[in-house]
């Protein structure tokens, strides 16, 4: 498993990445096929880094206690 600081180091190389083909970007299919595979990497580390920061013990502690479940119906009240 991936600590932080590694999670984060390859989120700043993507971004690194992203500036640099964005520079040299000619529209070309391959071109944003690159683009948006490093986006979703991207995307996937950010949330990897996110489910690291939170805190195991509080999501266990979270599941027990009832909530209300929205339906759409209480978005147009």
């Amino acid at each position: 498993m991936n600590t932080r600081q590694q999670i984060e180091q390859q989120i700043q190389s993507i971004e690194l990445q992203l500036k640099k083909l964005s520079l040299n970007a000619s529209g070309s299919d391959v071109y944003e096929d690159l683009q948006n595979s490093l986006i979703l990497k991207k995307a996937i580390l950010k949330k990897d880094l996110e489910t690291l920061k939170k805190n195991p013990i509080l999501e266990k502690f979270k599941k027990f206690i009832p909530h209300k479940e929205k339906l759409i119906c209480d978005y147009f009240n």
